[in-house]
């Protein structure tokens, strides 16, 4: 049995520091929008998909799925989902997968991270513990600096400058400008950038998404439920795709290739039956700016070593041919972990039914598409959303 899966609701707190409120609250605050948006009551849902990285580290609180249903007001079975970064968007696979397979037809998904409270070297040394401890933590790297590496080897076999990315954080800054839930409202230029304080050679400052607190949460359904219930719910996921890599970059064939994404495209692409030039619009995984290069590459979108100047030439800009993060991406965005997958699925919905600040620039868009990585995408998840005919 194949269902038809709906997104009747999405809701998705500001992005930013909240450190007073706790993952619980911010969760709650999210699921409070996405059932209103969807007009569903919360004694449908029959499952509960939530994705959390960093709760022991920020909070010392496991076992967060019984919590969190609890504090969005839903009695059912409740499920924490940890990968990562990717957390929120395998649990948005979860759901889809349930309600796909005629397991249920109304399920909560979403995620929630509180980051802020923690100091930076904490808040820093929580999220490397998604890389290999024994491998890559003892040797004292973090993320900054596995995906300079990874920048570094990109520029070595295909070329490439430090303005190249720099391109990508004031595209993606500039699409945030309206975008009332995002961290970073303001406009960057280039010279901001390329002058800002260095992190790890090539990434300054500008390149790296911030530590964010914040919730997203949707509610899917099937289209048997929509019909019955006459909700109106006009995005439809078509197509999931997960895989994994090795855990370590020293166990990869290359750093400049990301066999977890190219492998959750292909699979989102078969299970959605539509290929890379159908796509109308992108969310993807900018945890630092080559990462949006690396994506757009797996996705299919640009040859190896040709997604490197997209953003110099406009490509992926707001008016380009692909436009690429207009939500302002991680970068501008925020990047609460968690909660990041289920932001891009958030983001997304609106974009395609036209209630996005940034909707009028995609006017026409039916297929969109969201990519989500996991540490330096050991783990990835792909969705297509696309507006039901």
């Amino acid at each position: 049995m194949v269902n038809d899966v709906r997104i009747a609701g999405v809701g998705m707190t500001p992005f930013g520091r909240q450190s007073e409120l706790t993952v619980r609250e911010l969760f709650g605050n999210a699921t409070a929008e996405a059932f209103d948006d969807a007009s569903v009551p919360r004694d449908a849902v029959e499952e509960v998909y939530y994705g959390n990285y960093m709760g022991e580290f920020a909070e010392q609180q496991g076992h967060q799925g019984p919590m969190v249903a609890e504090a969005a007001g839903v009695k059912a079975p409740a499920t924490r989902i940890d990968s990562a970064c990717a957390s929120s968007g395998v649990a948005t696979r979860l759901g889809y997968e349930k309600i796909r397979t005629g397991l249920a037809d109304v399920v909560l998904v979403g995620g929630s991270e509180r980051m802020t409270n923690l100091s930076t070297s904490d808040g820093t040394q929580a999220l490397a513990a998604a890389a290999d401890s024994l491998w890559e933590i003892r040797a004292g790297v973090t993320f900054p600096g596995a995906y300079a590496l990874m920048a570094n080897r990109y520029f070595e076999e295909f070329g490439g400058s430090r303005e190249d990315l720099a391109h990508i954080a004031v595209k993606n800054h500039e699409h945030a400008l309206e975008n009332e839930l995002a961290q970073f409202q303001r406009a960057i230029s280039l010279e901001d950038v390329i002058d800002a304080a260095e992190i790890c050679s090539p990434f300054g400052m500008f390149d790296c998404s911030p530590m964010s607190d914040g919730a997203s949460a949707a509610v899917l359904v099937s289209g048997e439920f929509a019909e019955s219930h006459g909700l109106d719910a006009p995005v439809r996921i078509t197509g999931s795709g997960q895989h994994s890599d090795n855990f370590a970059l020293a166990d990869r064939a290359s750093m400049c290739r990301m066999p977890a994404a190219d492998r959750a495209a292909e699979i989102a692409y078969d299970d959605a039956d539509i290929s890379p030039a159908d796509v109308d619009v992108a969310e993807v995984h900018d945890c630092f700016t080559i990462a949006e290069v690396l994506a757009l590459e797996s996705l299919g979108f640009y040859e190896p070593g040709e997604a490197i100047t997209a953003a110099r030439e406009g490509e992926t800009s707001i008016d380009g041919d692909l436009p690429v993060n207009l939500s302002g991406g991680l970068k501008a965005k925020g990047h609460p972990v968690g909660a990041t997958g289920g932001a891009q699925i958030s983001e997304m919905t609106k974009l395609l039914r036209g209630d996005h600040v940034n909707s009028s620039a995609v006017d026409d868009a039916t297929v969109g598409l969201t990519h989500n990585a996991g540490g330096t995408v050991a783990s990835c998840v792909v969705h297509v959303l696309e507006v039901a005919e």
